[in-house]
């Protein structure tokens, strides 16, 4: 019996760790699924392939256990802005950069802002540090939840 458990057990931590959470790269789609289920946006601009605080900030906190189990509260928009040109099309690279020269002016990587179905914006949030502290993104998102 307790193998059994066991093996249930690894089995639904596995699997939830293996999960990897639904990222939208369309901001008017993203838009319209908010509007359409009440969720909020979660849009996070990235340097995919340059930035280091983003890839640590992409182990350490969207592949969590604890975030996968709370994304489905939230419409997830990624905003990358490579360096390589054969990561996204010219059309795509086109609209987020568009997309960061409204919502992420400063130009920070990376950076987490908590929309409504609008476009307005209710919380941001920027920078990871050496420290790989999730707790300040955590918080983030249980205050961006009571956006609608």
């Amino acid at each position: 019996m307790k193998r059994l458990l066991f093996l249930c057990f690894l089995c639904i931590t596995l699997n939830v760790s293996a999960q990897d959470a639904a990222w939208h790269t369309d901001f008017e789609k993203a838009k319209a699924v908010s509007k359409k289920t009440g969720k909020p946006i979660l849009m996070y601009f990235t340097g995919s392939d340059w930035c280091g605080p983003c890839k640590m900030l992409k182990k350490d906190f969207w592949q969590n256990p604890e975030f996968l189990n709370q994304s489905n509260d939230f419409v997830l928009l990624e905003v990358d802005i490579p360096f390589r040109e054969d990561i996204l099309t010219p059309e795509q690279f086109k609209k987020n950069k568009k997309l960061q020269s409204k919502y992420n002016k400063q130009k920070s990587f990376p950076t987490l802002l908590a929309l409504d179905s609008s476009g307005k914006i209710y919380d941001r949030i920027s920078a990871y540090s050496m420290l790989r502290d999730t707790s300040g993104y955590f918080a983030f998102i249980d205050k961006a939840r009571a956006i609608r």
